[in-house]
């Protein structure tokens, strides 16, 4: 059932409020009205009748149409503001559309007032539907926020809370490996089992938080020593199984220096590095085999091992998160998802060559991000 307009007319001659209703009939709108011709009246209307849409004429003895839709602008009122008047200057009838009105009809020329109604409901409705998109849009970012906020906290709190016992009972696992050895109960390879679990369990906490931190925080940039970062991935991992049996072959060369975020060209290295540790091929020397090249531009770092390879079939997928190509791999799966996520974050590539048996090449560019000096302009005097 079509809807039945309600239309206030703002207008103080009953044979205008006749014909305007008649021109209304004859296009078939069905519509119940309401004539006021005071600002009071028109008050007490726009809450008592709740019209569809608004008629105003301009002039009234007391009132006219500009009062009229400041007022609705006032209460915030969504309701199409259509002026049908007498003769007006085009300037006075742009100035109204500038100030809020809808549309604005000559009582002269009447058989346009039904389509300016359909005209200005329709858009009023288009205009109601990108709001409340707007507005749920809004809402969800705000939600979006929040939760991302919480599960940064959420992952921060859990990741530290658990690794703080963990290195608790790692400690005492160790004292007691120390009475174990005293009394030679035989208990040794128990004790070195749950090391292992432990340090496993340890090193996808660290991958979490690599994880979250790579996601969630800007890049910060800075000047970066690439020679020292590299270093410093081989002294943290010097621990590990295997670690002594690398022999490394470390070379950069710098045009310029490289400013790029150290955090996480830290990251990507560390991944690399613990993955060429744990994938050597026992059965020949290990070797990795890193060059790096720095310009105004970007540094590409080539990473190469002669570990046991990846096969052609696992080429494709091994950045996928929880991807693991070999039975060997005994983490989370999420070592290279998070160097290629990193990669990303710094706007960098990464591809990869492998043969089994052979071993691994990741070709790395990232760009240089140093800031352009600023040069301060001449000061000139007249």
């Amino acid at each position: 059932m079509e809807k039945v307009l309600k239309i206030l007319m703002l207008e103080d001659l009953q044979d205008d409020v006749g014909l305007i209703e008649r021109t209304l009939r004859k296009q078939g709108i069905s519509f119940t009205t309401r004539r006021v011709d005071t600002k009071e009246e028109f008050t007490a209307a726009l809450s008592a009748f709740a019209p569809d849409v608004i008629l105003s004429d301009h002039a009234l003895p007391q009132f006219n149409s500009l009062e009229a839709l400041h007022i609705c602008q006032e209460l915030a009122l969504n309701v199409p503001f259509i002026l049908v008047t007498g003769t007006v200057s085009e300037e006075f009838a742009v100035n109204c559309l500038k100030q809020g009105a809808d549309d604005y009809v000559l009582k002269s020329n009447m058989v346009r007032l039904p389509s300016a109604i359909q005209n200005a409901l329709r858009q009023r409705h288009l205009e109601n539907k990108r709001r409340n998109a707007e507005l749920t849009l809004r809402n969800q970012n705000q939600e979006l926020v929040k939760i991302n906020k919480e599960l940064d906290s959420f992952v921060y709190s859990v990741s530290h809370n658990l690794r703080a016992p963990l290195m608790s009972v790692l400690g005492l696992i160790n004292l007691v490996q120390i009475e174990n050895q005293k009394h030679d109960q035989g208990l040794g390879h128990y004790f070195t089992m749950m090391q292992t679990s432990i340090h496993k369990l340890d090193d996808t906490l660290k991958e979490i938080l690599d994880y979250s931190r790579n996601a969630r925080s800007e890049v910060s940039v800075g000047p970066v020593d690439l020679e020292r970062i590299i270093e410093d991935s081989f002294e943290r991992l010097r621990y590990v199984e295997g670690s002594e049996q690398i022999s490394k072959n470390v070379t950069v060369e710098s045009s310029m220096p490289l400013h790029s975020d150290a955090y996480r060209l830290s990251v990507i290295l560390n991944n690399l590095v613990s993955n060429a540790i744990k994938y050597r091929d026992e059965n020949k020397a290990s070797k990795v085999a890193i060059h790096a090249s720095v310009n105004a531009t970007q540094a590409e770092i080539t990473f190469s091992d002669n570990g046991i390879g990846i096969p052609d079939e696992f080429l494709p997928k091994i950045f996928d998160m929880f991807f693991r190509a070999t039975e060997r791999s005994e983490g989370a799966g999420l070592g290279l998802y998070i160097v290629k996520e990193t990669v990303d974050k710094l706007h960098g590539t990464i591809h990869v060559n492998s043969s089994p048996d052979e071993g691994t090449t990741f070709y790395i560019k990232v760009p240089n991000m140093k800031t352009p000096l600023k040069v301060p302009r001449a000061e000139t005097t007249g």
